[in-house]
């Protein structure tokens, strides 16, 4: 049976040196703080809000980068004639 802890260390690698720049940032929009996984592009999904409040607390203390601003990069553009 999974406990709490268990879960929390599921997300161990979000907060744990990473060997190059940041991949995850914490990002906070107007309505909510995530996880944003910059490799990725997108959002690290962890639907349980006390995991998460854990998680990113984890996070802070490591000195992962947090921003209000989009973390990610553009997404590319379907046809747009680059080869």
């Amino acid at each position: 049976m999974s406990t709490r802890t268990d879960a929390i260390e599921r997300y161990a690698h979000l907060w744990e040196a990473p060997s190059s720049p940041h991949q995850w940032v914490i990002w906070t929009t107007a309505g909510e703080t995530m996880v944003f996984d910059r490799q990725l592009n997108c959002p690290e999904y962890i639907d349980d809000e006390p995991t998460l409040q854990e998680v990113l607390r984890r996070m802070r203390e490591a000195g992962v980068p947090e921003s209000d601003d989009y973390p990610g990069h553009p997404c590319a553009r379907h046809g747009s004639g680059r080869t």
